[in-house]
């Protein structure tokens, strides 16, 4: 623990800095994943055919080992930043589609109809009342995702990408456990803070709704 302590010392620094790049790859990818996912997630709710067929097509995303997908990805985009973003943002998609979509069908029928009685056309409708209540699931969604993604942004270093990741494998490649712990525990850390503060947020809606 001594030399971990030493080593956070010396270094928070570039600690800091890799951590950012982290923070930076995760938001960008949820923040595409929830301009792609919560139009999907509508279409989803609207059309049951074409729902099948989304959540499906993003389960199988979902459940694609991460490395090879971001290998797959490194061949179209290259070695680096942006192959792992659009890695990030792939897997985001799926909780956010899905919940969307749960939250928009869980919508009680009375409310909408009520709405269409007041003159309501469709868009205002899912804007002013089916998405708004539908914002607690949807917040569950990025939740689960933004969780998920740091967990997978830190296998960025093996395709050319940053974040705490490389000081995770710096520690296994040259058998030095404090720079391992010194990845890994900041990761973790943001990883169960990102929950704790999203699920805060999660409560407050529920507690206005």
């Amino acid at each position: 623990m001594q030399l971990f302590f030493e080593y956070i010392g010396e270094n928070w620094v570039d600690l800091l800095g890799l951590t950012y790049d982290h923070i930076v790859m995760v938001a960008l990818g949820i923040l595409m994943a929830l301009v792609v996912g919560v139009p999907l997630g509508v279409l989803a709710a609207r059309n049951r055919r074409l729902g099948s067929v989304i959540l499906t097509s993003a389960n199988v995303v979902q459940v694609f080992p991460s490395l090879a997908l971001l290998v797959l990805l490194m061949i179209v985009f290259g070695l680096g930043f942006t192959t792992v973003v659009v890695g990030l943002f792939l897997y985001s998609l799926m909780p956010i589609i899905r919940n969307t979509y749960v939250g928009l069908t869980q919508v009680n029928p009375a409310i909408s109809e009520a709405g269409r009685g007041v003159g309501m056309s469709p868009l205002q409708l899912l804007l002013k009342v089916q998405l708004p209540l539908s914002l607690p699931f949807i917040a569950t969604g990025v939740r689960v995702a933004a969780v998920i993604a740091i967990g997978v942004a830190t296998i960025a270093p093996l395709i050319g990408g940053g974040g705490l990741g490389r000081e995770i494998y710096s520690g296994i490649n040259m058998d030095n456990p404090a720079r391992l712990y010194a990845g890994a525990i900041p990761a973790a850390l943001l990883a169960l803070l990102t929950d704790f503060l999203l699920g805060w947020a999660q409560k407050r809606m529920n507690l206005s709704r």
